[in-house]
């Protein structure tokens, strides 16, 4: 045998490393964070995919703000005060709690049943809102409205569906409520607000999409020292059609009209002294003919002694009338005013 056939076969392999040293290699090429939101990201990720992954997870609702809308549900509150305290004969303290934008589905889930939703037809805006009494205030309205005690706090059947006397009652609540609302909203757009139909259960009563956005205005009622709230639901595809009057800022009471400074300058208008000029009659003549005028040169009018003169003031003709004479001096007896096609 050959000295090459003696010799062993020997190999040489790679050194590989640590078991324990490749797994905490990878674990650090893969940390992973999580944010307050329970959703991991890579810490090697862009800032580009978390924006994105913080914007998909996000249950957060940014809309326009609408300025009129506080000015409307400020007035509400001020009519409800009053009509509130004579539909239920006690002493009723109404206060402006929130006003935020919701997802349409998100609230109507929130919803424990069973419950009375109301749905409302705004006819001149053909939409739908919804107004919700919430359970403490059913009982509170129901124990007043049948002469429970002052002062007690109300029965609560807490699971079984309301009788149908129950929800009359609270049918009438509903109405006034939305005959305030239509008072609020007047001066900035007349709308009526009619009760459509009420709901035991959410989920029939569903008058958009869940995901479109929705304003929703709660209201605090107090009767002594029971009491609850009343939710409106308005989506914003409802008050679409007067946005732009929505948008507007808000100055002075009553809708930026001051109804005494108003009457004031109406009756001032009414004592201004105007200038008004009776013209015989109008030619129309060429630039040199003018030019020729002399001391005692004569215009040829086309007018009679019976036809009528035009009274203006100004540029703007008022009155048609024949000239006559009274107590002496010249005057005018009107015939007629001046139409916009006469004009």
């Amino acid at each position: 045998m050959s000295d090459q056939e003696d010799k062993p076969e020997i190999e040489i392999a790679e050194e590989q490393p640590l078991a324990s040293e490749t797994e905490a290699d990878s674990n650090k090429a893969k940390s992973v964070y999580t944010d307050d939101s329970g959703s991991g990201f890579l810490k090697g990720s862009t800032s580009a995919q978390q924006g994105i992954s913080s914007l998909v997870s996000s249950s957060a609702v940014y809309y326009e703000r609408l300025p009129m809308l506080e000015v409307v549900f400020d007035r509400l509150v001020r009519l409800m005060t009053t009509t509130m305290r004579n539909f239920s004969g006690e002493n009723v303290e109404i206060s402006l709690e929130s006003i935020s934008s919701v997802r349409f589905g998100d609230y109507m889930n929130s919803i424990p049943v069973p419950a009375m939703v109301n749905v409302f037809l705004a006819e001149e805006w053909d939409n739908h809102g919804i107004v919700l009494v919430d359970t403490d205030l059913i009982y509170t309205m129901i124990d007043v409205l049948l002469g429970g005690r002052r002062g007690n706090a109300p029965m609560r059947f807490d699971n079984r569906h309301f009788t149908t006397i129950e929800m009359s009652l609270i049918e009438r609540l509903v109405m006034v409520f939305l005959s305030d609302l239509s008072a609020a909203f007047d001066p900035i757009c007349p709308i009526t607000f009619r009760f459509d139909r009420m709901e035991t259960n959410p989920k029939f009563a569903s008058i958009t999409r869940p995901t479109n956005v929705a304003v929703m205005v709660r209201l605090g009622v107090q009767l002594d020292t029971r009491g609850g709230c009343i939710e409106l639901l308005v989506p914003y595809a409802t008050l679409e059609p007067i946005r732009e009057l929505l948008l507007q800022n808000f100055m002075g009471e009553k809708f930026g009209r001051d109804s005494i400074w108003e009457s004031h300058l109406i009756k001032e208008l009414l004592h201004t002294d105007l200038e008004v000029e009776a013209i015989l009659d109008e030619i129309m003549l060429e630039l040199s003919t003018v030019m020729d005028w002399k001391v005692g040169s004569q215009l040829q009018l086309n007018a009679k002694p019976e036809s009528l003169v035009k009274i203006v003031c100004g540029d703007i003709p008022l009155f048609m009338g024949a000239v006559g004479k009274k107590a002496g001096n010249v005057a005018v007896k009107i015939d007629h005013i001046i139409n916009n096609e006469e004009a």
